[in-house]
């Protein structure tokens, strides 16, 4: 079973780094927290006359720099002015060069979400007529590229970190304090330790880049090292480092002062370092908490430290399983862990999954807002996904249970280093190394007592190796004692995959917020969203059936109020060009009144544009808008879509 046993494990090991790899590379560039739900002018608005400004609406108050918001001509020279303002709430905006041109304008934001993650984006509108333009609208989203990769990849080794820290200081305080003094053990907590600040010091690093141009030339550029301390997220960060100084005492204590006390003095300091250990490693969690997704949305006074107790709750059970697995494999034969610690273990990750299911029922309702949004949402569909390796992690846990409990029933003793049945196997050794050492070249004097003295202590290594390999042979005969190594090793590795997909789940879009977006974007897209320009927009697709027949009318009622109103029309092929038709009429229904169908036939303009002066509409409500296209003397259509009228 030893021969096999670690090769097992090592592939379980290499399996489970290769998948939170594959979940690494899936997760791509942190999804951002804060959704654009609005804009003034819309999204492929065309309005008559140049507006002073143009503001946009976030779903949550979002940072903005200098150049966070930029409007480009058609040539992509900037015709904004003056620094990027809060207008109202959650609305941003920037003024405007007066006089500007017909044309179509892009306008591209960077803005950093109350929650630390970079959000960006662009689209246009048009003065007069839509024009073609030379800027991109597309580009790297923030947060992508190298520095997002570098960024996202410390964000997962601070989280293990953190877990690997906490959770492993917590098992041999609470569970099996003999375990100070191994250093299999003592190793995994100080990896966590330092595993947890060189992540800080790295995302400290890269914040300013990941957030602004993201580019690795800005990582080591301290004015923006400077603009980042000033931030949420810098002062959260530096926190941490101040924080980690205190961990590193509390481990110097535990694996100092604290291991070289006996059982009796140990209770001593145990409170005291059970006290100074709490604060700290909730005063870690509180980093995290004070700076992500707990920090906003709703109820965040409450969400914040329940978010604590979450990652508390997550320590205790992944980080103590950690080193209770390294404890199972690693311990030497003279301090084995004993049923009592597996024990008292047990009950701590109980009381963890307890508090787990608690605080993430509360964090779920917060970030999904309805049941549709576990299917609908990346969010939701990553939760339902933690929520199954939490049941399968439960699941392996119970089974550790019951082996634990067999092993407390009449587990295979592991003799000490002194056990009894192998003293009469020392003194065969010992009698063979005194016959040895009596045969010396020069008698029991002179240069032979070298060579004695000499051949003892090689016996004595040999003695101590002996003794060792069969402490760990008689250990790993232990059927119950080898059962438990494979149920705690098959719930680490799940514990690993589940820690991947939480820090994805960290960078993910909240459900609740992706579908205000979504529900934002389909009411634009439905009614017009009448905006300050007064302009309604709608979009009806069309299919004549014939040749050519395929295309989107898009329809612009200015001002969409009672009386006399302005009606351009545009005909677009599915490629966004603009194109002619034989024949084009509109004409307005208010069902709820009986009142229509009017019939409006527009004036071509030029190309793809129609236009109506005058149109009047006599009562305010929700308007049927239909287009009847022609593309051919015998193909063509109607189609239809309400605007609401004021």
């Amino acid at each position: 079973m030893t021969q096999t046993a670690a090769p097992r494990a090592r592939t379980l090991v290499l399996l489970l780094l290769a998948a939170v790899c594959a979940l690494f590379a899936a997760a791509g560039p942190a999804a951002a927290h804060a959704a654009l739900t609005g804009s003034d002018p819309r999204q492929g608005a065309v309005v008559d006359r140049a507006p002073a400004r143009v503001s946009l609406t976030f779903s949550e108050s979002v940072s903005v720099a200098d150049d966070a918001l930029r409007v480009l001509d058609p040539r992509g020279k900037r015709v904004d002015r003056g620094d990027p303002s809060n207008v109202s709430g959650t609305t941003y905006g920037v003024s405007l060069h007066s006089g500007l041109p017909d044309g179509t304008y892009t306008v591209t934001y960077q803005v950093v979400s109350a929650d630390s993650h970079p959000v960006s984006g662009a689209f246009t509108f048009s003065i007069g007529a839509p024009s073609e333009t030379s800027v991109p609208a597309g580009g790297e989203a923030a947060g992508g590229g190298s520095v997002g990769w570098l960024y996202g990849f410390a964000r997962y080794v601070a989280y293990a970190g953190f877990v690997v820290l906490v959770g492993g200081a917590a098992f041999v305080l609470a569970c099996w304090p003999r375990g100070s003094g191994v250093r299999a053990v003592q190793r995994v907590v100080v990896s966590g330790w330092l595993a947890l600040t060189a992540a800080t010091l790295a995302m400290l690093l890269l914040r300013g880049s990941y957030t602004g141009s993201g580019t690795a030339g800005d990582i080591f550029d301290l004015g923006l090292l400077g603009e980042v301390l000033q931030t949420k997220t810098g002062a959260a960060l530096v926190s941490r480092l101040l924080l980690l100084a205190a961990a590193a005492l509390f481990v110097a204590v535990l694996f100092g002062a604290y291991d070289k006390r006996e059982d009796d003095e140990k209770r001593d300091l145990t409170f005291g370092l059970a006290v100074g250990g709490t604060v700290v490693a909730a005063g870690l969690a509180a980093t995290w908490a004070m700076s992500e997704h707990a920090s906003v949305g709703l109820q965040a006074g409450l969400a914040m430290p329940v978010d604590v107790l979450h990652l508390l709750a997550v320590a205790a059970w992944l980080g103590g399983l950690t080193a209770l697995l390294v404890a199972l494999y690693r311990a030497p034969a003279a301090t084995p862990v004993d049923a009592s610690a597996v024990r008292r273990f047990s009950k701590i990750a109980f009381g963890s999954v307890v508090a787990l299911v608690v605080t993430g029922g509360y964090q779920s309702w917060r970030q999904l807002g309805s049941w549709s949004a576990f299917t609908d949402t990346r969010y939701g569909q990553l939760l339902l996904a933690k929520i199954g390796l939490v049941a399968v992690l439960v699941g392996i846990a119970y089974l550790s249970r019951r082996w634990t409990a067999k092993l407390a029933e009449g587990a295979v003793p592991v003799p000490g280093p002194r056990g009894g049945v192998r003293a009469p196997e020392r003194e065969q050794v010992g009698a063979a190394g005194a016959s040895d050492g009596a045969v010396g070249p020069e008698g029991p004097g002179g240069s032979g007592a070298v060579g004695d003295a000499k051949r003892a202590a090689q016996l004595a290594r040999q003695r101590a190796a002996v003794d060792a390999a069969r402490q760990k042979k008689l250990r790993n005969a232990d059927p119950r004692r080898f059962g438990l190594r494979r149920s705690v090793l098959a719930e680490a590795g799940v514990a690993v995959v589940l820690l991947a997909v939480t820090t994805v789940l960290t960078q993910t879009e909240p459900g609740r917020t992706e579908q205000e977006a979504r529900a934002a974007a389909s009411s634009s897209a439905a009614s017009g969203d009448a905006s300050a320009t007064g302009t309604v927009s709608l979009e009806l697709p069309f299919d004549t059936g014939g040749k050519d027949g395929e295309g989107v009318v898009r329809i612009e009622l200015d001002p969409a109020r009672v009386g006399a109103n302005d009606v351009h029309v545009f005909v677009e092929s599915p490629d966004g060009r603009a194109v002619d038709v034989p024949e084009l009429k509109l004409a307005f229904t208010l069902k709820s009144k009986d009142i229509g169908p009017l019939p409006v036939t527009p004036d071509h303009i030029i190309t793809g544009h129609w236009s109506a002066s005058g149109v009047q509409l006599p009562l305010a409500g929700d308007w049927e808008v239909a287009a009847t296209v022609r593309t051919s003397d015998i193909d063509q259509v109607t189609v239809s879509k309400n605007a609401q009228i004021g």
